[in-house]
């Protein structure tokens, strides 16, 4: 049976938690963005949270737009509540004709100060390939296990540290890429993933 995540209940585990497959290096380069809206908007998924894009706001003086439409800051909350200080980095990519999602923690702090638990937070990059469908967006995130198993078959497939809890994916990003592309066509390596189906308000 698939773990239940509750992301704005616990946005931490979206860094901590085991079901997740990690990188440090993102999924995409520079030259990979491309300004879009296929996100923007506020967005449901099936146990009634809302997941809020809005491109990032420009800061630079000299930049005359106002936002960058490369990338989203996602932010969320249960039904009822407040919206989580809480947020993410959201950047689309395309390889090979699929997108993807390459997720960053942005931003995890409940105050303005860092506390202790702040200062020992890595952030780190987690991808999700996208599936558009009119008003509705697939998100498949990799399997862990399947990554596990994998990679006890050829330690050297891709570049990656293991502590005996977490797979930290360590391979540089056009590495990285080439590994998405070739997972893409492994049915398994999603099937068991995290999955989240969001409607379009």
């Amino acid at each position: 049976m698939k773990p239940k995540i509750l992301f704005p209940l616990v946005l931490l585990a979206f860094v901590l938690s085991g079901c997740f497959v990690f990188s440090f290096y993102p999924l995409y380069t520079d030259q990979d963005l491309f300004p879009n809206s296929l996100l923007l908007g506020e967005w449901t998924d099936k146990d009634s949270v809302s997941w809020r894009f809005v491109h990032r706001p420009v800061t630079e003086e000299k930049t005359p737009q106002k936002v960058d439409s490369t990338v989203y800051l996602l932010t969320m909350k249960e039904s009822g509540a407040e919206w989580k200080n809480s947020s993410f980095e959201v950047r689309v990519v395309r390889l090979n004709g699929t997108c993807f999602l390459d997720f960053y923690l942005k931003d995890y702090r409940s105050g303005t100060d860092p506390d202790w638990f702040d200062l020992h937070l890595v952030p780190v990059h987690t991808f999700a390939r996208a599936t558009f469908d009119g008003n509705s967006v697939t998100l498949n995130w990799l399997d862990p296990k399947w990554l596990e198993e994998l990679l006890k078959k050829n330690r050297n497939k891709i570049r990656h540290e293991n502590n005996g809890n977490h797979i930290l994916l360590t391979a540089r990003t056009a590495q990285l890429q080439k590994f998405v592309v070739k997972s893409f066509g492994d049915e398994a390596a999603w099937k068991d993933g995290i999955t989240v189906r969001l409607e379009k308000k």
